[in-house]
């Protein structure tokens, strides 16, 4: 898998699953926008590209406001010229069960997880027809799967982004655009660390492999949907979790 040449967006890769995803496209060749609603953070996973011998921007556009990022694509057009590869990784949670869950803590996670791909996929599809090439991996989760408990907000929202996802295979196949999802399980990130031990015990439990993943393997799986290799897959979901769902 040789990214050399090719331009490459990663959404929320200022730190965890994003960060990994950047890192390894950059050691595969890939020039990378690193975005983040953290300036510090982004700008740390730019350095760390830079130091592959890789090129990069840097963004700190929240992808819930349409203007931002219709001008980081701007910013991306001008600076890159093109856009191969767009990577939605960024996503929050606000977890409650649902009769104690506010109306803000569902909007929140709808306009970051849904929202914030459909923008982002909007303005890359309009690079991406162009140049008549494009891979977009949207980031689900085994929750928008099999739903999860106090998570109605965010299963939700990543079950819509399988939706989005299988949409979108088929209106932008004529552009040669593929796009595809991939849904973690319970992998070890800065946002899981606030998961209680118990709970951990008991996720881990269900988990055949009996541990919980990597950022890394997540970015495996990434590479692949992002390279070559996978020409003739589009509007699928692979499911990267230990076999949590089966």
């Amino acid at each position: 898998m040789d990214f050399t040449g090719k331009k490459a967006l990663v959404t929320g890769s200022g730190g965890g699953i994003g960060k990994s995803i950047a890192l390894l496209l950059a050691d595969m060749g890939a020039d990378i926008v690193v975005n983040d609603v953290s300036i510090d953070n982004a700008q740390q996973t730019a350095k760390e590209v830079i130091s592959k011998g890789r090129k990069a921007i840097v963004s700190n556009a929240n992808v819930v406001n349409d203007t931002q990022v219709r001008e980081m694509f701007e910013s991306i057009a001008s600076e890159f010229g093109r856009i191969d590869i767009l990577v939605n990784n960024a996503g929050i949670t606000k977890d409650s069960l649902l009769m104690d869950m506010e109306e803000e803590q569902w909007d929140q996670v709808m306009d970051v997880n849904l929202k914030g791909v459909f923008l982002c996929c909007r303005y890359a599809a309009k690079m991406m027809s162009e140049q008549q090439y494009g891979k977009i991996i949207n980031i689900s989760s085994a929750s928008g799967q099999i739903g999860n408990i106090g998570q109605v907000n965010y299963a939700a929202s990543k079950g819509g982004v399988i939706s989005i996802t299988k949409t979108l295979a088929k209106e932008l196949a004529r552009y040669q655009i593929n796009v595809n999802a991939v849904a973690p399980g319970f992998i070890k990130t800065p946002m899981t660390q606030t998961v209680p031990e118990k709970v951990e015990k008991y996720l881990i439990g269900q988990i055949p492999l009996r541990r919980a993943g990597e950022p890394e393997e997540i970015a495996n799986a990434i590479a692949f949907l992002a390279s070559d290799m996978s020409e003739y897959i589009t509007g699928q979901v692979l499911s990267v979790n230990g076999g949590m769902y089966v």
